[in-house]
């Protein structure tokens, strides 16, 4: 099945480091790029609906020359590129163009936010990975080159691990070279001998394939612990479960988040 990247741009800072991250990760892969971007249209209030319909499209087409010139003065010609640039609702445009024969991976932007420029998965952001079965890319702003040389797999017992969605992701990277970390966020006075158990499960079913390894953060400690290993600002990517505490949890957002995918400029990748 085809590889496909969709890259949702809104013309904004992180849009020219997100294409350029993407393409960067293209080079190590065959796939072919769609490229997205919501148009917001306002319509004359006394307008009937054929001059609102006739004003939304030309508005939707000029937004498409726009994009195109803006995607394609970054990406360079021999990049494969569609476009679907329109006024309809991300979440719909993005399940129409899912399960088409592709296996897809959907890139985001995260933004910073606030004077003391903490971070956050926008509104949108955070809407459609609750609402789309699919893997996303949650990309830091700064990042423009790919690696994936050291990746780190969040680990709970109440939302197990997607495998089949781990393994799909895994297939849009080179094995070689690329070591996995199995890791766990334990609460105070959390029996770890389950965890421990299926952490060291999964490095055996990924062991044939990969350099493998596991580690069991306490809470009153994993914060420091954690940094010393993934805030390297180089080549890391952070694998979270969808409906997991380490992506929703408050304070796995204000510190991991913040300090591990903006600060240390590390993608976050999150399973359906």
């Amino acid at each position: 099945m085809k590889k496909r990247f969709i890259l949702l741009i809104d013309f904004s800072e992180h849009s020219e480091s997100l294409l350029k991250y993407a393409y960067d990760w293209s080079l190590q892969i065959e796939t072919e790029f769609l490229i997205i971007h919501q148009t917001e249209v306002i319509t004359p209030t006394l307008a009937d609906i054929k001059t609102r319909e006739k004003f939304t499209q030309e508005i939707n087409l000029k937004m498409l020359d726009q994009v195109k010139s803006f995607v394609e003065n970054i990406l360079p010609n021999q990049a494969q590129l569609n476009y679907d640039v329109s006024d309809k609702n991300l979440n719909f445009t993005l399940k129409a163009h899912l399960n088409t024969g592709f296996e897809d991976l959907i890139f985001v932007g995260i933004k910073e936010t606030s004077l003391r420029k903490k971070i956050f998965l926008g509104s949108t952001a955070i809407q459609l990975i609750n609402e789309i079965e699919n893997s996303f890319v949650a990309m830091p702003k700064e990042m423009t080159k790919f690696s994936h040389e050291t990746i780190f797999v969040a680990v709970t017992e109440k939302h197990p691990l997607n495998i089949l969605e781990l393994n799909n992701f895994l297939s849009f990277i080179d094995e070689t070279e690329t070591s996995i970390t199995f890791f766990h966020l334990s609460d105070y006075n959390e029996d770890t001998d389950f965890i421990e158990k299926k952490l060291r499960d999964l490095t055996t079913l990924f062991s044939a394939q990969y350099n493998v390894d596991y580690k069991i953060y306490e809470k009153n400690a994993y914060f420091n612990d954690i940094k010393k290993i993934i805030n390297n600002k180089v080549d890391e990517l952070l694998i979270v479960q969808k409906g997991s505490r380490h992506l929703t949890d408050k304070l796995f957002r204000r510190f991991l988040i913040n300090d591990l995918v903006f600060e240390g400029e590390t993608p976050l990748i999150v399973l359906p």
